[in-house]
């Protein structure tokens, strides 16, 4: 079986119920969320399995979500009913959250992506999260979406970036934080 189709050579492509541009909003939001998807397989793969057993498992099941995240705005036309992502889904990543944060120490200033090289990948993740987002909240401003997909993507955000401070943790480095912030989170 070819994978190649011809049929996006000028320009277009199709989604569920259509064909639009490459550089459609919806492409370009669910084409971010796929982007968001590789990185954080990259970021599974550099995982020491004895370390990280416990948020390898979140991360493999959250690249099955971010498929479902991708398929709800594929969709030209969508009924409730078939929709993949549900609340109970942002929920789970606030547990998963809680559970993270309460290994890190508390955070008095912001801090600068990095760290190790793990806890660096994860930032990227959520950054391209951000920008996932950013795209499915455009695309909600023109065409009805599911609205649990932006809390999902808004919640797994906070997950990266609680995660990325987690590795650091876990491997014994301390976050580096903006030299040039004043306090501002509270304990």
């Amino acid at each position: 079986m070819a994978i190649y189709t011809r049929t996006g050579d000028k320009g277009e492509t199709s989604v569920i119920g259509g064909r639009v541009g490459k550089d459609d909003v919806r492409v370009e939001a669910y084409g971010t969320i796929d982007e968001l998807n590789c990185f954080v397989g990259q970021a599974h793969s550099l995982m020491e399995e004895e370390v990280f057993a416990d948020v390898r498992e979140q991360l493999l099941e959250i690249q099955h979500e971010l498929f479902d995240c991708g398929s709800d705005l594929a969709y030209v036309k969508l009924g409730e009913g078939q929709y993949q992502v549900k609340p109970e889904m942002a929920a789970r990543l606030e547990g998963w959250i809680d559970s993270l944060q309460a290994e890190n120490p508390a955070l008095e200033r912001f801090i600068l992506p990095g760290g190790s090289p793990l806890s660096a990948v994860l930032h990227v993740c959520r950054t391209v999260c951000r920008r996932a987002e950013r795209r499915a909240v455009t695309l909600g401003r023109s065409a009805d979406i599911n609205p649990e997909a932006v809390i999902y993507l808004n919640r797994l955000s906070d997950y990266f970036f609680a995660l990325a401070r987690t590795v650091n943790t876990r491997a014994g480095i301390a976050d580096v934080e903006y030299v040039r912030s004043k306090k501002v989170f509270r304990n």
